[in-house]
């Protein structure tokens, strides 16, 4: 699934390489309320797309991506950015990867040194730090927005409110027991446009998941996952 809001500039040639390194396999673009011409890229090149009918934010985006996922009873699915970060060529490793080890999450990690380049980095350390006292497991890239999940974690994702793809669902799902494991992979800068992390609102996103994990997990109540 991937999930675009004005991605114009970058949609068509992510896609185009998508289904040339991995060929039949199946996607969704998700199409989050752009306000340029990301949906009319979508229909002049037949690509599957399903339209918010206006900016309703990650959260909601991959929801949907997950809805349709299980929906269609598909076993894998992927969040794949659609800005030309995310490299295709690392899709096949990943799904040998949870199917090897049995696994429900595998998260797509750029960092495995602690050499911190930029302020994401740097706040994903902290983030790093947290899950692991929280958790006792290391995850490298909390951020990273290349996830592949199991058909369970589709299911969880499809329906349940509160289960966002950030780095405080993966704490909260650690703690349910659910398997997380990490790929390296490499990414590269976006192809175009601009992230809608500036300087100011990495940091207070970063804070925002900080006090999320250390704090607010604890409060979450434990679900029945049969």
């Amino acid at each position: 699934m991937v999930p675009c809001y004005n991605e114009e500039a970058s949609l068509k040639q992510t896609i185009e390489n998508l289904k040339s390194v991995v060929p039949g396999m199946d996607f969704i673009i998700i199409n989050d309320g752009s306000k340029n011409k990301t949906l009319q890229i979508c229909k002049e090149n037949n690509y599957p797309v399903i339209n918010m009918p206006f900016n309703m934010g990650l959260t909601r985006a991959v929801q949907t991506g997950m809805r349709y996922a299980y929906i269609n009873r598909y076993d894998l699915a992927l969040q794949f950015d659609g800005d030309g970060q995310h490299l295709a060529e690392y899709i096949k490793i990943m799904i040998e990867a949870i199917e090897k080890n049995s696994a429900d999450i595998v998260v797509g990690s750029r960092f495995t040194s602690n050499s911190f380049k930029n302020l994401r980095q740097i706040g994903g350390h902290f983030l790093k730090v947290a899950i692991k006292l929280v958790t006792g497991k290391k995850i490298s890239d909390p951020t990273s927005g290349m996830r592949l999940y199991n058909r369970k974690i589709i299911k969880k994702l499809a329906f349940q409110m509160n289960y966002g793809p950030e780095p405080d669902t993966l704490v909260y799902l650690i703690k349910q027991g659910v398997k997380v494991i990490e790929v390296p992979v490499l990414m590269r800068e976006r192809i175009a446009g601009k992230s809608y992390l500036t300087s100011l609102t990495a940091i207070n996103y970063m804070l925002r998941m900080f006090v999320s994990i250390i704090f607010v997990h604890w409060i979450r109540e434990k679900e029945d996952w049969d």
